[in-house]
C-alpha cells in the first residue's frame, strides 16, 4: 500500500469539485472565447454583460449576481466568486473611460443605441453614447 488513502478527497471536497468545475467553465468559455479569432471592441461589452446572466446548473441562479447570494454554493466558492466579481467589474468599469467603446457599439449595423436599450442601460447613459458619437 502507497499510503495516499489520507489524499482521498470526502464527500464535501467531491461536491466542492463539482461546483467549482461548473464555474470554471463558465470562465474557460469566455477565455476561449476572447482568445480566438480576431476579437473587437464590440464583442467586450456584450461578453461582459453575458457573463452576468448566464445559469449555472447547479443553483441554477445567475452567475455573478445571485450565485454569490444562494445558499445551494459553498461558501468558500461564494467568496471567491465575490471577489471575482470586484476584479471582473473593475476591468468591465474602465470601458466607461474610453469613448472607444461606445463609439464601436453605436456605428456596429447590429449594435447601435438599441442594444444599450435592450440590455437595461440607464437612459443617462444611452444618451452619452449617442452625443458622443454625433
Amino acid at each position: 500500500k502507497l499510503g495516499l488513502g489520507a489524499y482521498e478527497l470526502d464527500d464535501v471536497e467531491w461536491m466542492l469539485a463539482a461546483q467549482l468545475w461548473d464555474i470554471l467553465m463558465i470562465l474557460k468559455h469566455t477565455t476561449l472565447f476572447f482568445s480566438c479569432g480576431t476579437p473587437n471592441l464590440v464583442m467586450v461589452i456584450p461578453v461582459m454583460n453575458h457573463i452576468d446572466t448566464i445559469p449555472l446548473s447547479i443553483s441554477f441562479t445567475i452567475f455573478t449576481n445571485g450565485i454569490i447570494k444562494t445558499k445551494t454554493l459553498h461558501p468558500a466558492l461564494r467568496a471567491a466568486l465575490h471577489i471575482a466579481k470586484i476584479t471582473l467589474n473593475r476591468y468591465y468599469s474602465l470601458t466607461n473611460e474610453s469613448e472607444t467603446y461606445w463609439i464601436a457599439m453605436v456605428l456596429h449595423p447590429s449594435y447601435k443605441l438599441d442594444y444599450f436599450t435592450s440590455a437595461g442601460w440607464q437612459g443617462e447613459w444611452i444618451s452619452m453614447a449617442h452625443d458622443i458619437v454625433h
